[in-house]
């Protein structure tokens, strides 16, 4: 568990739905499944204001997204050139409405960490009534960040009306 995980559950709310994805480094899916949902919602929701960022929880803050996860924002029109990984902190998961992670592993140590904001991390495959982890690609050829792309894509088009609601607030769908 990373050290930036840890600390007070502090933090300030914004009058916006807010999302926060959430996975190692911060370099390859977190930072692809935050553009897409950007994506995703501009064009279901085009005059909603959202907040959508992305985190790792071992995430050293400043590095850029990887190469083929860059490659794979592009293939589907969006551009990560400009992101910069940020470690996941309870200050941070503060700002946010609903926290998605790709592993269930990210899901614990966050909940474990930040006890107080525990109810709103979840996995993303989730918002699909599934329960599975994202993998991983780096390391991997081009073709497993395809691979990603795609997952991710159908993942948040498929779930997008239950993100909606969980960030917007819907308490029926939050765990007790």
């Amino acid at each position: 568990m990373s050290a930036a995980v840890a600390g007070n559950c502090g933090g300030r709310r914004l009058s916006m739905p807010a999302v926060l994805l959430v996975c190692s480094a911060n370099q390859c899916r977190s930072p692809l499944a935050e553009v897409l949902l950007r994506q995703a919602l501009a064009g279901a929701a085009p005059d909603e204001a959202w907040r959508v960022e992305s985190a790792g929880t071992w995430a050293l803050p400043g590095l850029p997204a990887t190469e083929y996860s860059r490659q794979e924002a592009r293939r589907h029109g969006l551009d990560l050139s400009r992101h910069q990984s940020q470690p996941a902190s309870c200050e941070l998961l503060a700002e946010f409405d609903l926290v998605l992670t790709m592993e269930m592993e990210h899901q614990r140590q966050l909940q474990a960490a930040c006890p107080k904001q525990a109810a709103k991390v979840r996995r993303l495959s989730e918002a699909v009534g599934a329960a599975f982890d994202i993998e991983d690609p780096y390391g991997g050829p081009p073709a497993s960040y395809r691979s990603l792309g795609d997952l991710l894509a159908g993942l948040l088009a498929d779930g997008l009306p239950r993100i909606r609601l969980l960030a917007q607030g819907d308490s029926a769908d939050r765990p007790a």
